[in-house]
């Protein structure tokens, strides 16, 4: 089954996050969510999604980041495919878009 994955771009997340409930989920490895994450982020690796995927089905819009995008669509795909009719977006440009949009970094939570 195909699906289609929602990009959403800075500027329409930091919209999303002013309208209401919204969940940031940072899929990358612990080494790279060490170098900093987006603020607020729930740290879910992309390996271990299948395991905690339930706990994404409450019918929060869910907003999946990576380093560049492409395993946080890989992350969509899957919830998608689990949930049809979930609401999931891939950051467009991942944490680098993030950073090249002049957005602030946070310290990873321990």
């Amino acid at each position: 089954m195909f699906v289609s994955v929602r990009n959403i771009d800075v500027s329409a997340f930091q919209r999303m996050q002013g309208g209401g409930e919204v969940r940031l989920v940072d899929v990358r490895t612990d080494a790279e969510v060490a170098q900093g994450m987006i603020g607020g982020a729930l740290h879910i690796p992309l390996h271990l999604l299948p395991l905690k995927a339930d706990q994404l089905s409450d019918g929060v819009p869910t907003v999946f980041y990576c380093r560049t995008g492409a395993r946080s669509a890989q992350a969509c795909a899957f919830i998608a495919s689990r949930a049809p009719g979930a609401d999931v977006y891939n950051l467009d440009g991942g944490i680098f878009g993030w950073v090249r949009a002049g957005m602030p970094l946070a310290a990873p939570r321990i």
